[in-house]
C-alpha cells in the first residue's frame, strides 16, 4: 500500500505517527516531575534560604514550616485549578492546542520565579502560575494520549506520562547535583527554573505536527477528519478506507450514536447516576480515589522534602541520596511500562500497595525507635526502605493511575470526569506538600505510619472496585461497566460481544452478522450474553 509507515506492535499496525505523538506529549509528564524534583534541593541552597526563608531570634535564616509548606504546595492548588479548567479547554479548543496554552502558562510561571529576589510570596505566586500551566497539561496529555493511541499500545503509551515524570524528577536532581557548587549564588536556582523553560517548549510546538484526537474531532461531527486522523495514526494515511481503520471508526461511532441520544455531558452529570450511561458516578469517584490515593502512597514525601529528611537523618549529601530515589524512580518505570501490558491494571495496583506499606512500615518503625541522627545503621535501612518503595510505585502506582483516568470514562463525560479525577491528585499533593513540614516536627517519622494506612486503603479500593480494563477499545470499556453481575475481582475474564478473547475479534461470526445486516455491522456488541456463548 502506498504511503503506508507503520510497525507491528502486539500484532496491530500502529503509525509511526503514533508514536511520535506519544513521544512529544509525553513532555508534559517530564515538566511535571521537573517542577516536582526540583524544589526539594532548593530549599537547602545556600542563596536561596538567604532570599526566601525567615530570620530566626539568632538572627539567621531558617525556614518557618508555614512558609515552607505555603512555598512549595501552592503550586498544587494551581494545578488543582489547571486542571479542572482543562476540561474546557480541552473542549473548547481542540487537545492540541489546549496542551500549547498549558505550555504558555507553565513557561509564564517560570519566568515570574526567576525574576524573584527577596519575596517569597513573589516565588509562591510563581509557583502557582506554574502550577496551573502543569495542572492544564495532567488532564490533556493523559486524555490526548488514551483517545489517540491504538489499543495495542494504549496502556504504554499512556503508562510513558508517568516515565516521562520520573525522568524529570531525576533531571531535576541531576541538575541540582551539579549546581550546589554555586549554591551561595542565585544562578543555582535560577538556572534550575530556567531550563524548565527550554524543556517545555518541544511540547508547545510539536503538538501541533501530530494528528487532532480522532475522538474529539468526532464528537464534533467531522468523521472524515477523526477517519484521517485514525488512519494516520495506524501509518495508513493514504488508505483511510482499510478495514483496521474501519473497526476502529465503527466501534467508536457506536457509542457516539448511543451518548448523543442522551444529549451534552455537563459537571453534573459525572455525579448524576444515568440508565443510559453506565455507573458514571460509580466512575467518577473511583477516579478521584485512585489520583488522590496515588499521592497518599506517599511518594512525593520523598519527592518534595527528602533531602530535607535525610540531612534531618543525619546523611552527609541528602543531595546525592534523592538523585539516588531518583534513579530508582526512572529504571523501574520502564519495568511499568512493561507491567501495564503484561499483566494489566488490577494484579500490579492492588500488589504494589501492599508491598509499598510493608517498606513504609519499616521505615517508620525504624526511624521512630532509632532514630537515624543516632543510629547510623537506622539511616541505612531507611534509604533501603526508601528505594524499595519508589521502585514499587514507579513500577505500579505511578504509571497506572493515569491509565485508568485515561480509559475508564465515557467519552461524554471523559474530560470533566478526567479533570476531576486529576483535581483528586493535585488535592492529594497539595495535602503532601502542606502537611509534611508540620507533621515532620510534630511527630517525625511516624508520619510514615499515616502512609501505611493509605496504602492498604488504596489496596481495598482497587480490589472491590477498580475494573480490568487491559486490551479493550475505550468503548468496551464502557460497555464492560454496564454488564450487570460483573464484579471488578472477575472483571479480566469478561470479553467483548464478538470476540474471541480481548485481542482478536471472532471473524466467522462477525463476517455473518456484517452480510445479514450491512449497516449495523457492529451492533451486535450490546448482547452481552450471546459474547459469553460464544467464548465458551
Amino acid at each position: 500500500m502506498l504511503g503506508r509507515k507503520s510497525i507491528k506492535i502486539n500484532g496491530a499496525d500502529c503509525g509511526v505517527e503514533a508514536l511520535i505523538l506519544g513521544a512529544t506529549t509525553s513532555v508534559g509528564g517530564f515538566l511535571f516531575g521537573y517542577d516536582t524534583g526540583q524544589i526539594s534541593a532548593m530549599l537547602l541552597f545556600r542563596n536561596f534560604v538567604d532570599s526566601f526563608a525567615q530570620t530566626n531570634s539568632k538572627g539567621a535564616k531558617e525556614w518557618v514550616p508555614i512558609i515552607q509548606s505555603l512555598l512549595v504546595s501552592l503550586m498544587s492548588i494551581g494545578c488543582l485549578l489547571g486542571a479542572l479548567s482543562g476540561a474546557y479547554t480541552a473542549e473548547w479548543w481542540g487537545r492540541r492546542k489546549s496542551m500549547s496554552f498549558g505550555v504558555v502558562v507553565f513557561i509564564l510561571g517560570n519566568i515570574i520565579q526567576i525574576t524573584a529576589a527577596r519575596s517569597w510570596v513573589h516565588m509562591m505566586m510563581g509557583r502557582f502560575v506554574a502550577g496551573l500551566g502543569v495542572g492544564n497539561l495532567s488532564v490533556g496529555v493523559p486524555m490526548f494520549q488514551s483517545e489517540s493511541s491504538p489499543r495495542e499500545i494504549r496502556g504504554a503509551v499512556v503508562a510513558s506520562y508517568q516515565l516521562m515524570i520520573t525522568i524529570g524528577i531525576l533531571v531535576a536532581n541531576i541538575i541540582n547535583y551539579g549546581v550546589r557548587s554555586i549554591e551561595t549564588s542565585s544562578a543555582s536556582w535560577r538556572i534550575v527554573i530556567g531550563i524548565g523553560i527550554l524543556t517545555s517548549l518541544p511540547l508547545g510546538i510539536g503538538i501541533l505536527t501530530v494528528p487532532e484526537s480522532p475522538r474529539w474531532l468526532a464528537g464534533r461531527g467531522d468523521w472524515e477528519g477523526a477517519r484521517m486522523s485514525m488512519a494516520r495514526l495506524r501509518g495508513l494515511k493514504h488508505d483511510p478506507y482499510n478495514e483496521l481503520v474501519e473497526d476502529d471508526v465503527n466501534e467508536m461511532k457506536q457509542i457516539l450514536d448511543k451518548e448523543r441520544q442522551a444529549g451534552t455531558g455537563t459537571w453534573l452529570e459525572c455525579f448524576r447516576p444515568r440508565a443510559d450511561i453506565p455507573k458514571v458516578l460509580y466512575r467518577t469517584l473511583l477516579g478521584i480515589a485512585v489520583h488522590f490515593l496515588q499521592q497518599w502512597t506517599g511518594v512525593n514525601y520523598f519527592f518534595y522534602y527528602g533531602a530535607t529528611i535525610f540531612e534531618s537523618a543525619g546523611i552527609k549529601d541528602p543531595v546525592l541520596t534523592q538523585l539516588i530515589l531518583g534513579a530508582v524512580n526512572v529504571v523501574m518505570t520502564f519495568y511499568g511500562l512493561y507491567v501495564v501490558e503484561r499483566f494489566g491494571r488490577r494484579r500490579p495496583l492492588f500488589l504494589g500497595a501492599l508491598w509499598q506499606a510493608t517498606w513504609l512500615l519499616i521505615f517508620a518503625a525504624v526511624g521512630t525507635a532509632l532514630p537515624p541522627s543516632e543510629n547510623k545503621a537506622s539511616g541505612i535501612i531507611m534509604i533501603l526502605s526508601a528505594c524499595m518503595f519508589i521502585a514499587s510505585f514507579a513500577g505500579t502506582w505511578g504509571p497506572m493511575a493515569w491509565v485508568v483516568i485515561g480509559e475508564t470514562f465515557p467519552l461524554r463525560t471523559r474530560s470533566k470526569q478526567a479533570s476531576l479525577a486529576t483535581a483528586g491528585n493535585w488535592l492529594g499533593n497539595f495535602m503532601i506538600g502542606f502537611l509534611t513540614p508540620l507533621a515532620t516536627k510534630g511527630m517525625s517519622y511516624a508520619f510514615g505510619f499515616v502512609f501505611v494506612g493509605t496504602n492498604l486503603a488504596a489496596a481495598l479500593l482497587v480490589w472491590f472496585f477498580l475494573y480490568e480494563s487491559r486490551m479493550l477499545s475505550l468503548e468496551n470499556v464502557d460497555l464492560m461497566y454496564g454488564q450487570p453481575g460483573l464484579r471488578p475481582w472477575t472483571s479480566s475474564e469478561w470479553v467483548p460481544p464478538g470476540y474471541i478473547t480481548r485481542k482478536d475479534r471472532d471473524e466467522s461470526n462477525f463476517r455473518r452478522r456484517s452480510n445479514a445486516y450491512p449497516e449495523k455491522s457492529d451492533s451486535y456488541t450490546n448482547d452481552a450474553t450471546e459474547s459469553r456463548t460464544e467464548v465458551a
